[in-house]
């Protein structure tokens, strides 16, 4: 795994068909091209103009002795056959990266992947129409790999807006747009080969994985939907060799909103805290209690004065519901508790000796605490 990244309706025909003499039969309308009619041209032309080429320089990496100095065998020979000084190798190296991102507001904000602009000294932007700005980090949240930027420009600028990444279905068009490899403005096409993907890079992986090409530098990059709307965040890919296989992942755009939402407001990415160890429900413990089996969590441990203790949770509970939000592994949980703010009030519904109870908790702040 590695890391790198109004518009027109979508078109469908119907087909008709004839049957026997005996009868006649209509099919119904279905849709049935992989690309509207005319392309993505008109798309394109409208959601271009945000989508930006994201540049950083970092602290300059301290180059090793060995790679700096030659051995002392190689300095006798080199002196005694050529005299003269040896040539100096550089010190340091500098940290150079680059990526993508889109405008989501007028006045200068920046959504991007937070890899790409970790431990930047300086960001800088490059728009659609060429122009650099400098930009300020607003925030980031290095858990959902997202990071909300700042840039300062003469007029309003270009913006795309979010979408339902919850409408989204396995199948459905999608466009990728960024900057691989330096080439800024690139667009490739595709599908969203799946959703809910756990790629086990953090406790909030819910990825759409698209076939869409996806390379280096397109991190932060938008997806789109075939509405022009942005659903996802270009973040990583599955990459054997280093380049596009196919298999790309996206930050999905429900999640991004909230994190973007918290990152304007303080700079800062405020998570619920519940106060319990977690673990699978073993096969032979979902046989007995008749749940599915490879579904289910049970809480191991609670901590003493947690949320959870004050809410009654015991040990071996098993948790079916959080707020309304169904309960099948352990990312279900974290994510549901994470991204409520602390202090919120919620209901978690959980299985005790066969019985179901619904119990109240007040969350508290997960800053600085360890589950």
């Amino acid at each position: 795994m590695s890391n790198p990244a109004t518009a027109p309706k979508r078109f469908a025909f119907g087909l008709t068909a004839a049957a026997s003499a005996a009868a006649m039969l209509a099919l119904a309308p279905v849709p049935a091209l992989a690309v509207p009619a005319g392309g993505y041209a008109d798309l394109v032309e409208t959601v271009a103009p945000a989508v930006v080429y994201v540049e950083v320089t970092g602290k300059a990496q301290p180059v090793s002795d060995r790679q700096a100095m030659p051995n002392d065998q190689f300095m006798e020979d080199f002196m005694r056959r050529f005299g003269g000084r040896l040539p100096q190798q550089p010190e340091s190296r500098p940290m150079k990266g680059a990526g993508s991102g889109f405008v989501i507001a007028e006045e200068g904000l920046i959504v991007t992947n937070n890899h790409v602009i970790d431990n930047a000294q300086t960001v800088t932007v490059t728009l659609a129409d060429g122009s650099k700005h400098d930009a300020t980090v607003v925030g980031t949240d290095p858990l959902t790999d997202i990071a909300l930027l700042k840039v300062d420009a003469d007029t309003p600028l270009p913006v795309v807006e979010f979408g339902s990444s919850e409408e989204l279905r396995v199948g459905d068009e999608v466009i990728a747009m960024g900057s691989p490899f330096g080439l800024s403005g690139t667009v490739t096409s595709g599908i969203v080969s799946a959703t809910s993907r756990n790629i086990n890079s953090g406790p909030f992986d819910d990825f759409i994985q698209t076939d869409a090409a996806i390379n280096r530098g397109n991190s932060g990059g938008p997806l789109f939907n075939a509405e022009g709307e942005v659903v996802g965040v270009n973040t990583a890919i599955y990459s054997p060799g280093g380049g596009s296989v196919g298999i790309g992942f996206a930050v999905p755009s429900d999640m991004v909103q909230k994190i973007v939402a918290d990152l304007e407001d303080d700079g800062e990415i405020t998570r619920g805290w519940l106060g319990v160890q977690i673990k699978p429900l073993s096969e032979d413990a979902a046989n007995v209690l008749g749940r599915e089996a490879g579904k289910g969590v049970v809480i191991e441990g609670v901590e003493a004065d947690s949320p959870a203790a004050k809410a009654g949770l015991k040990p071996g509970d098993v948790v079916l519901r959080f707020g309304g939000t169904e309960i099948d592994e352990l990312r279900d949980l974290t994510a549901a508790v994470a991204m409520n703010a602390p202090g919120e009030a919620a209901q978690i519904e959980v299985l005790r000796q066969g019985k179901e109870l619904t119990l109240d908790v007040t969350l508290g702040d997960r800053s600085g605490q360890e589950a």
